[in-house]
C-alpha cells in the first residue's frame, strides 16, 4: 500500500510540474553537420589507405540523417557553406540551385553561404535564390551574418548587388536565428572569415569582420535568452594557430558554444576543444556526416558527451526520393548545358591505366604533381590546336593548386569526371566554368611566378602553382622570397632554354587565376610583383578581355581544355589513352635540400640584396654609434682626470 501511494504521488508530482524527472533529457542536444558539400550529389570514388571506395552522395547522406532523427526526431542539421559548385551540377545553380532543393527536402534547419556561392557573382546567386522562391518548395533557412552591401558615395548600390539584397530579403535570408529543439533555445549565427572572402573578389559584396559580428550578434542572442549559440563559420581551422581562423573566433568570442567549421576542407577526427567552445568538422564533399551530442551543465554552459564522423558510403542505402531527384538533375544538365560540348554526362572521354595525385595530396606538400602537369599541358595543346597555323608560342601554363577540385584514377575518365577536375566559376558569356585567358609576361616575372611559388604556397598552400613550360630548383633552407636558385623554360620536347628577363612571353592560365593575383602579391608584402600585360606590353585591367575564344566564339573553358586534350590521345581498343609518361613526374619543380651555408647564401636575388644592403646599413650605423660612443666616452673620462 504505501509504495502505491509513492508512484501515485510520484505521477501526481510528474504531471503537474512539481518534479522534472525527463530535466536531463531535456537538456541534451544533438547537432548534424556538414560542410563544403560542393554540389556532389552522387557517390564519387576515393583511395583511402590504399584502398578505393565509393563514398559520398546525397541520397545515402538523407539516409544517415533520417537513422539519426530515428534515434534524435530533434536533431539539429546545418551546414557551413560551400554547399554548390563543384560538379555538373552547378551549370544549373541559377536555374534550379539543385543542392538547395535538395537541403530542403532533407529539413536542413539552418545552412550559411561559403565563398563559392558567390561564383556566379551578386546576380547569379540572386537568381539562384529567386529561382528557388519561385518553386515554391521546402527551403533550408539561410543565415549569413557579416555579408555588407556596399554604396557609393551618393548612398548607392550597384544595380546587381541591389539585386541580390532584394532576393537575399525575398528569400528571407537572416543575420541570425533562434530554433527550438528539444526544449533548448539554440541562436545560429552565420559567418564568412577572412580567407574565404577573399577567394572571392567577384562577390560584388564585402564582408564584415567575422569577429566582430560574431561579438555584436552574440549579445543580440543573449538578450533573447537562448540556451545555446551556434556558429556556422565558413571560415576553417589551419595547424598554424594564429591562421587557425575558427580557433581564433572561438578564443576571441567565448560565448558562442559550438563552431562548425567549414571552408578549409578538414577532417577532424577529433573535436577541438577551445574552453567552452567546441569546433567540429566533417571533412569535404559529403564524405561524412558529422554529430555531435552535448549535454548543458549548470552553470549553463555545455559539455560534448559524443563526437563522430560518420562515414557515407556503401553500406548505407540511398534514399529512393532523394536518388530520383539526383537523376531528374541529371537530366536537365545534360539538356542545358552539356548539349553546348556535344558531350553526354557519362560519356568516356579517355582511359587512364594509372591513378593520377591523389587528391586529398594536392597543394598539401610543394612538389610536383602529375595532376597539375596534364591540365597546364591540356590548356597549352588544347589552344595550339584551336589556333592552327595562327598559333603563338605558349610559353608556359600556370595552375593554382586551389582551382584543382579533384584527380583522375585508374579506368575511365568521363565527362563528369573532367569537370569535377576543373569545375570552378563563370565566364562572362554567363555559363559555368572559368574560361582560359593568355597574358604577357617579362622574364623577370616568370622568374618571379617560381618564387611565388617556393615561397607564398607554403604561406597559402591553395596559392601554390603547377607550370608547365617552366622547371626550376629550390632550397627550403634559403631565405624567404630568394629560394628559387635556377629557373629555365622546359620545350615540350624537354630541352631548356635560358630566359631574357627583358623578353614578352605569352602565358595562359584561367580566369580565376589572374583575379587571384593581387591577393598573392598581399601574401607576399607586395614583395613578388607580377602585372600581367596584353601582346603590347600594356598592363591588363580587364581580365575578361583575354578570354580565348573556339571558332564558333564561344569561350574556352578550363574543363574543356582538358576533354579536348584527353581526347586527342592515341586509342587503345577504340577509348583515347592517357599516355604512360604521366605517371612520372617531369622535374618541373626540383627541391635541392642542402642546408650548407653556402648553398643557402649563394645567388642572392634583387630582394635579397637590398635586405643585405639594409643589414649592412644597420651595422654600419651600430658601428659608427658605438665608435662616437666610446670616443665620447673617453673624452669624458680625460676631462673628469683634467679637472
Amino acid at each position: 500500500m504505501r509504495k502505491m501511494l509513492i508512484g501515485v504521488a510520484l505521477v501526481f508530482f510528474v504531471i503537474f510540474g512539481k518534479i522534472d524527472v525527463f530535466a536531463a533529457e531535456e537538456n541534451k542536444v544533438t547537432i548534424l553537420f556538414t560542410h563544403d558539400l560542393h554540389d556532389n550529389l552522387y557517390p564519387f570514388e576515393v583511395e583511402r589507405e590504399g584502398v578505393k571506395q565509393l563514398v559520398g552522395g546525397m541520397a545515402r547522406m538523407f539516409t544517415a540523417v533520417e537513422n539519426e532523427r530515428k534515434e534524435n526526431p530533434d536533431a539539429f542539421l546545418v551546414d557551413a557553406g560551400d554547399y554548390s559548385m563543384g560538379t555538373l551540377f552547378q551549370t544549373i545553380f541559377t536555374t534550379h540551385t539543385p543542392m538547395m532543393q535538395i537541403m530542403g527536402q532533407m529539413d536542413y534547419d539552418a545552412i550559411t553561404y561559403g565563398n563559392h556561392e558567390f561564383d556566379f557573382r551578386a546576380e547569379g546567386l540572386a537568381e539562384a535564390l529567386k529561382s528557388a522562391v519561385a518553386r515554391d518548395i521546402p527551403l533550408p533557412k539561410i543565415v549569413a551574418s557579416n555579408v555588407h552591401f556596399p554604396k557609393d558615395d551618393d548612398g548607392k548600390m550597384a544595380d546587381d548587388i541591389a539585386f541580390l539584397k532584394e532576393a537575399m530579403d525575398e528569400y528571407g535570408v537572416l543575420p541570425y536565428d533562434i530554433i527550438e529543439k528539444n526544449g533548448v533555445k539554440i541562436g545560429v549565427i552565420g559567418l564568412l572569415g577572412e580567407d574565404a572572402a577573399s577567394n572571392a573578389p567577384m562577390s560584388g559584396v564585402t564582408f564584415d569582420d567575422n569577429v566582430e559580428t560574431a561579438k555584436k550578434t552574440v549579445k543580440i542572442l543573449q538578450e533573447e535568452n537562448v540556451d545555446m549559440i551556434i556558429a556556422s563559420s565558413h571560415s576553417g581551422t589551419s595547424e598554424t594557430k594564429k591562421v587557425s581562423e575558427d580557433e581564433v573566433l572561438a578564443e576571441k568570442v567565448p560565448e558562442i558554444d559550438v563552431i562548425i567549421s567549414g571552408h578549409t576542407h578538414t577532417t577532424l577526427e577529433e573535436p577541438i576543444i577551445s574552453g567552452d567552445t567546441v569546433i567540429g568538422s566533417a571533412g569535404e564533399y559529403g564524405e561524412n556526416l558529422g554529430k555531435m551530442e552535448l549535454v548543458q551543465k549548470e552553470d549553463g554552459r555545455w559539455d560534448l558527451t559524443k563526437y563522430d564522423l560518420i562515414h557515407i558510403d556503401e553500406t548505407i542505402e540511398p534514399n529512393e526520393k532523394i536518388a530520383k531527384m539526383i537523376d531528374g538533375f541529371k537530366e536537365v544538365v545534360q539538356e542545358d548545358y552539356l548539349s553546348m560540348f556535344d558531350l553526354d554526362y557519362d560519356e568516356v572521354i579517355a582511359n587512364s591505366p594509372f591513378d593520377f595525385t591523389e587528391f586529398s595530396s594536392v597543394g598539401k606538400k610543394l612538389e610536383e604533381t602529375t595532376i597539375g602537369n596534364l591540365i597546364g599541358d591540356a590548356y597549352i595543346d588544347t589552344i595550339k590546336q584551336i589556333e592552327g597555323e595562327d598559333y603563338e608560342e605558349i610559353t608556359a601554363a600556370v595552375i593554382p593548386s586551389g582551382v584543382i577540385r579533384n584527380s583522375f584514377y585508374k579506368g575511365d575518365i568521363t565527362t563528369s569526371d573532367v569537370f569535377n577536375v576543373s569545375s570552378l566559376g563563370i565566364g562572362a558569356d554567363g555559363t559555368s566554368g572559368y574560361p582560359v585567358i593568355d597574358v604577357y609576361i617579362t622574364g623577370k616575372e616568370l622568374r618571379t611566378v617560381a618564387e611565388v611559388d617556393a615561397s607564398v604556397a607554403p604561406i597559402m598552400p591553395s596559392a601554390q602553382l603547377y607550370v608547365s613550360g617552366l622547371t626550376y630548383t629550390f632550397n627550403p633552407n634559403r631565405i624567404l622570397f630568394n629560394k628559387v636558385t635556377d629557373v629555365a623554360i622546359q620545350k615540350s620536347d624537354g630541352t631548356l632554354e635560358k630566359i631574357e628577363d627583358d623578353k614578352l612571353y605569352r602565358i595562359v592560365a584561367g580566369l580565376y587565376s589572374a583575379q587571384m593575383l593581387p591577393v598573392v602579391g598581399e601574401k607576399s608584402f607586395n614583395l613578388l610583383s607580377v602585372e600581367p600585360k596584353t601582346k603590347d606590353g600594356e598592363v591588363i585591367t580587364d581580365y575578361e578581355a583575354q578570354i580565348l575564344h573556339l571558332e564558333d566564339g564561344s569561350e574556352v573553358k578550363e574543363w574543356y581544355a582538358i576533354a579536348a586534350y584527353l581526347q586527342s590521345f592515341a586509342p587503345v581498343d577504340g577509348i583515347p589513352q592517357v599516355p604512360a609518361d604521366y605517371a612520372q613526374l617531369k622535374d618541373r619543380k626540383i627541391m635541392d635540400d642542402d642546408k650548407s651555408l653556402s648553398s643557402i647564401l649563394s645567388k642572392p636575388n634583387g630582394i635579397v640584396l637590398g635586405l643585405y644592403g639594409i643589414v649592412a646599413g644597420v651595422v654600419l650605423v651600430l658601428v659608427f654609434g658605438i665608435r662616437w660612443l666610446v670616443k665620447r666616452r673617453k673624452k669624458k673620462k680625460i676631462h673628469q682626470n683634467v679637472a
